[in-house]
């Protein structure tokens, strides 16, 4: 992200905001209350357009680039939505399954396969597939939406609150469980929390957003010893 600002009617959430993240970090991303964090997922995946600016993904520009090229550049990323965001009316099976149908390319023999993996690879057993939403638990529900968003085995994830309303046995679990798929499967991370413990067990990196861009970047140890109020209050919880 280079020089990006975000404007929300009248009104900056980010402004002149720049952000590197480099292959197989995992960047942590804390600031206060409506700081835009999540706008900033929503930015990287192109649910919002920069008021100026630009955000780049795998080295190309995601504003310039063609339809067909901004398709394929997604296709290279998942997304874990605070809450799961999983489709109620759908059972576990047909949530995970959703992106690989979208991609008309594959019969439903593979995807079936597929989407056994996926649930093998966040630790759910096939007969969870049977399940609707409704009866999972808090626990089931992000690992669910993880195993949709690692799907179409994407390079960059992104998460946001991953382990908000889990008890700290869940959190510690679930953070466990996605330290271990970051290293099974390469994968680069940018991860909004507000869980010191969360934060501490996952990132590699912080980047701290606050006055509308980002004011701190870099290894976490360094980032988290330092002074910036924020970090402090954040350090302090």
């Amino acid at each position: 992200m280079r020089g990006l600002s975000t404007l929300i009617g009248d009104h900056f959430v980010h402004r002149n905001l720049d952000l590197r993240v480099e292959p197989g970090q995992i960047v942590g991303l804390v600031g206060g209350s409506g700081s835009g964090k999540t706008t900033l997922l929503r930015q990287i995946i192109g649910l919002l357009h920069p008021a100026a600016g630009s955000v780049s993904l795998f080295g190309r520009d995601l504003a310039t680039a063609a339809a067909h090229e901004q398709r394929a550049m997604l296709r290279r990323l998942g997304m874990l939505f605070q809450g799961g965001a999983l489709f109620s009316a759908l059972p576990v099976f047909d949530n995970i399954a959703f992106p690989l149908r979208e991609l008309r390319c594959l019969d439903e023999d593979w995807i079936r396969r597929l989407v056994y993996l996926k649930l093998a690879m966040v630790e759910l057993k096939p007969e969870h597939g049977k399940l609707m939403p409704a009866e999972l638990s808090g626990g089931m529900v992000k690992r669910v939406a993880l195993a949709r968003a690692l799907a179409l085995e994407p390079e960059l994830l992104l998460l946001d609150e991953p382990t908000a309303g889990l008890d700290p046995d869940r959190s510690r679990t679930f953070a466990e469980l996605i330290r271990d798929l970051k290293g099974e499967l390469g994968l680069t991370v940018i991860m909004v929390t507000h869980d010191m413990d969360t934060l501490a067990r996952l990132a590699s990196h912080v980047a701290v957003l606050a006055e509308q861009r980002i004011v701190e970047f870099g290894p976490q140890e360094k980032i988290m010893a330092g002074d910036h109020p924020l970090v402090a209050a954040f350090r302090g919880k």
